[in-house]
């Protein structure tokens, strides 16, 4: 089997590295109640996915934040394009545990990037699941 190279790599380092995001990959961040399900959804369909303290982050394609449909309030992507220079704190490649900040789904030759329309397809029916389940209760 031959391993592709990544066009990036999270940092080897023990420190976490903040990335400016748009020139590597755009970024979506979501609670992590709403993540959770989320990540359920999309199976192996998810790309890498960092986490910290309640927050999930994927990692998408750059300049597809810039046509992100918003689906709440607490749910944003983003990108060089969307409201100029963002940061994002990347964990050494090791740190897989939390709960301070980690890779929750770690990246490799298979799992980098998740498509932008499957996660906002899989992030929506997690808030409307979560809304469900609210009204039930």
């Amino acid at each position: 089997m031959t391993t592709r190279a990544l066009p990036w790599t999270p940092p080897h380092s023990g420190d976490v590295e903040m990335i400016e995001v748009g020139q590597h990959w755009d970024v979506v961040r979501a609670p992590a109640d709403i993540g959770e399900r989320a990540v359920a959804l999309l199976g192996d369909e998810t790309g890498a996915v960092i986490a910290d303290y309640g927050l999930m982050y994927w990692l998408i394609a750059p300049g597809h934040a810039r046509t992100w449909q918003r689906l709440r309030r607490d749910i944003h992507a983003l990108g060089a394009e969307r409201a100029g220079v963002a940061y994002v704190g990347v964990p050494p490649a090791a740190h897989t545990t939390g709960p301070r900040l980690h890779w929750h789904i770690p990246m490799g030759p298979d799992r980098y990037l998740t498509d932008a329309d499957r996660l906002h397809e899989a992030l929506s029916r997690a808030v409307s699941e979560r809304a469900e389940e609210a009204t039930t209760r």
